[in-house]
């Protein structure tokens, strides 16, 4: 959970420190003091998108600090990447401190525990630790295609739809490379044209891996016959001498007249001995180099016409090289590569048939899985609507009948399902779109034709009220989504979102009296004029000082008002005490989901 947050220099607040509690925390104050602003910094600290609009004037850095303390579920899921990234402070992972700096030159910074990391990197712990729910998101509950999304994380079928999801994307590899096989046979035999010439080529050279290397030496020895032939007789003429001179003067001569005399010299003093076979051992060893040298000599062939057959297969090599690779293994390589290609296009027609088959073979497993999925959406689509009905009830919408809407529509390019052929996407062969009758006798009909704006507002709640249910997200926030609520209904919002903090921390901006009335921590947010600066300030609210504010909330004054607001306090927590009684009753599965048993038999 969030336990503290420090904002610096971010639009009109200065200097801000907060400490939030585990449970419900509320945030009040008048607008534009500031309260969404907390939010703003809050979602720039968990990776949103910078905006130099949020540096506080003359301000050259604004900063964003908080500190997560990690339940068991959140070190599990976050541990990985932690150590993956280096930012396991001691090897702890039960807290992890977030920080994002935004600079006047338009950069920004974002660390984790002290580390420079990618703003990735903090998206994604972000998106681990805090689920934001702002006011835009009423607006997105009207468009249809988020109706899918919402669903399944209610019933959690991500593990299902990512199987769905490998299959259609193997369907898609198939059907491109089907595509390329049935394109311009002109093309492709002029392809196969240029790849036959291409491998015939490569094949003809007959190469050899490192042979460049060794046809390079050769070359450079037939280049320089005669000075290695001058130079090697020389040598040679120096260990043995020469037959037309005195070969006493020789090297090997001399080292045997030295091993003779030491010889003898051993024979008087034994302790000669070991330099006696020494000088045995060099004599051995000069003439064995003599008549390596002399070996050598015979090898060496002054031979131009060899050398020109090793300048040609050298310069034949280099235009492969050129044209195919750097190297000789990249030319076979490309060779390779390039007679697998044109056997696929020689063989097009059989490799039609196999594609045909693969994806015929995929869109009847597709089509299975689809349909499974289907009746597993339409079991907790019934389940989802019961609760979001129930919900709607306690919001003073009695009369409202919500359905979850699930159909598929056929497609001659689609998936196998029951006969038909049927369109589908990486999350199924659905299409999901939740659907809302607001008065008795009116048909169902989609959500965005017919809510209003007090009851779209109303259908988030509850529907953020059963999915946040099935949520593991440790910190929740809403940001005003009592928006278009009246006060009559106040109290039981304030009631069912003070319930998600027996699994959450639950953090709300609020203009109602009667749902700031639920908070465990009441904070109220304040603009302060200074001079010519105006800053935002942060008072926590307790007894005296937090009656006032819902007075003033309520538009009251005097005893009276101060009376209101006491019975309000009291009225929430005599609510607050029989919801603590009914979910120590409530049985543990609280989120409609299907039991793994029902999954497996769907499945």
């Amino acid at each position: 959970m969030l336990e503290e947050l420090r904002i610096r220099n971010f639009a009109i607040i200065d200097e801000l420190d907060l400490t939030f509690a585990p449970g419900f925390n509320v945030i009040t104050g008048e607008t534009g003091a500031g309260k969404s602003i907390m939010i703003d910094a809050l979602e720039l600290l968990l990776g949103g998108k910078t905006d130099n609009a949020f540096l506080r004037a003359g301000a050259d850095r604004a900063l964003v600090e908080g500190n997560f303390a990690l339940d068991a579920r959140a070190q599990n899921l976050l541990r990985p990447l932690l150590e993956q990234e280096g930012l396991l402070e001691d090897g702890a992972a039960d807290f992890v401190v977030l920080a994002r700096e935004l600079r006047d030159s338009g950069r920004s910074m974002a660390r984790v525990n002290g580390i420079t990391v990618r703003s990735e990197i903090l998206k994604e712990i972000g998106e681990a630790l805090v689920d934001v729910h702002g006011q835009s998101e009423h607006l997105s509950l009207l468009k249809s295609s988020t109706h899918i999304d919402l669903l399944d994380r209610f019933a959690d079928l991500l593990e299902m739809r990512a199987a769905m999801a490998a299959m259609v994307e193997r369907v898609g590899n198939v059907r491109r490379e089907m595509h390329t096989l049935l394109e311009d046979e002109a093309a492709l035999k002029r392809r196969a044209d240029r790849l036959r010439q291409e491998v015939e080529e490569i094949e003809a050279a007959k190469l050899q891996p490192g042979e460049d290397d060794e046809l390079r030496a050769e070359r450079n020895r037939l280049g320089n016959s005669e000075q290695l032939a001058t130079l090697s007789g020389e040598a040679i003429i120096m260990l043995m001498g020469d037959d037309r001179a005195d070969s006493q003067s020789s090297a090997v001569d001399s080292l045997m007249r030295v091993t003779a005399l030491l010889e003898k010299l051993a024979r008087i003093d034994p302790e000669m001995g070991e330099q006696h076979e020494m000088a045995d051992v060099l004599s051995q060893q000069a003439q064995e180099l003599a008549l390596t040298l002399e070996s050598y000599v015979e090898s060496v062939e002054h031979n131009p016409q060899r050398l020109d057959e090793v300048e040609e297969r050298l310069e034949a090599i280099n235009m492969l090289r050129r044209r195919y690779g750097a190297t000789i293994e990249a030319v076979i390589e490309y060779g390779e590569r390039a007679r697998a290609e044109l056997d696929s296009i020689d063989h097009s027609e059989e490799r039609l048939d196999e594609l045909r088959a693969e994806e015929s073979k995929l869109l009847n497993y597709i089509g299975e899985m689809g349909l499974k999925i289907s009746k597993f959406r339409q079991q907790v689509g019934a389940r989802l609507s019961e609760s979001v009905i129930k919900e709607l009830a306690d919001l003073r919408m009695e009369a409202t009948r919500f359905e979850v809407a699930i159909s598929y529509e056929d497609d001659p390019e689609g998936c196998f399902v029951e006969g038909r052929r049927v369109a589908f996407s990486a999350t199924g062969i659905d299409q999901v779109e939740f659907m809302m009758s607001a008065n008795p006798g009116e048909p169902l009909r989609p959500l965005a034709k017919v809510a209003s704006g007090g009851e779209t507002a109303r259908i988030m709640l509850a529907l953020k009220r059963v999915l946040s249910q099935a949520d593991h997200t440790p910190t929740l926030i809403f940001d005003e989504i009592d928006q278009g609520i009246g006060g009559r209904v106040g109290a039981v919002v304030g009631e069912k979102l003070w319930t998600l903090t027996h699994g959450h921390q639950v953090l709300v901006v609020t203009h109602l009296p009667q749902l700031a009335g639920f908070a465990d921590r009441h904070f109220k947010v304040a603009k302060d004029v200074k001079g010519e600066r105006v800053k935002t300030e942060v008072i926590p609210l307790e007894d005296a000082a937090r009656v006032q504010e819902l007075t003033e909330m309520l538009g009251a004054i005097g005893d009276s008002g101060n009376q209101t607001a006491r019975e309000l306090l009291g009225d929430a927590e005599t609510r607050k005490e029989a919801a603590r009684q009914a979910m120590a009753s409530r049985k543990k599965n609280k989120t409609g989901q299907l039991s793994q048993q029902e999954q497996q038999q769907l499945l």
